[in-house]
């Protein structure tokens, strides 16, 4: 490949991963329904029919968007969860990784939350695959801690504190004061609800 082929092939994929940041945004503030190709292309400064060098519709779109942050999410579980020695420490990590995405991403929180139905059935299955994996990644640290706990505890634990994480969206708002301030609070709270009991043994 030329270098200029490289530089094209580069400028391809800054374009693929702007539109599904402006489709992100567009999806979480006006519903994925109410967004059109046109719509979306003009956030990145391009025609409507110009996005179809990149996706083959605004279903696709939605697709894309969630099954790239379900596999980074799961990716980063792992990556997370490898690097510390002790199942408390993982989980420690854990909270304070999906923090940072909560925090940083709260336009696909809010799209994960209310556009799965939107997508084509072999890609939500997919996506819940995925998401379903990256549960696992607390659950077996959860295990470890929590012994005498079956696998479905586990990822009620898992659940209820991401579904505490990814309540930001709705309660913290975007300005960096603000989730600075809130953070520690965030995760303390989180961490909580993973080790409660632990303590008593």
């Amino acid at each position: 490949m030329t270098s200029e082929q490289t530089a094209r092939a580069a400028a391809k994929a800054d374009r693929r991963q702007s539109l599904l940041e402006a489709a992100a945004r567009l999806f979480a503030d006006q519903g994925f329904t109410s967004v059109r190709l046109e719509d979306l292309g003009a956030a990145c400064g391009v025609s409507g029919p110009a996005v179809y060098r990149h996706f083959p519709g605004k279903t696709a779109v939605l697709g894309e968007l969630l099954l790239q942050v379900s596999r980074d999410l799961l990716d980063g579980a792992h990556r997370v969860a490898g690097t510390e020695a002790g199942a408390r420490g993982a989980l420690a990590a854990l909270v304070r990784f999906q923090t940072d995405f909560a925090l940083s991403h709260r336009d696909v929180i809010a799209v994960q939350g209310r556009e799965m139905r939107h997508l084509e059935p072999d890609v939500r299955a997919e996506v819940v695959r995925l998401q379903r994996d990256y549960i696992g990644v607390w659950a077996d640290q959860l295990r470890l801690l929590h012994p005498d706990e079956d696998h479905g505890t586990a990822v009620f634990r898992t659940q209820a504190a991401l579904g505490l994480v990814n309540s930001t969206p709705h309660s913290v708002r975007r300005s960096p004061s603000e989730q600075r301030g809130r953070r520690t609070l965030l995760e303390g709270m989180a961490l909580s609800a993973l080790l409660a009991g632990s303590e008593a043994r």
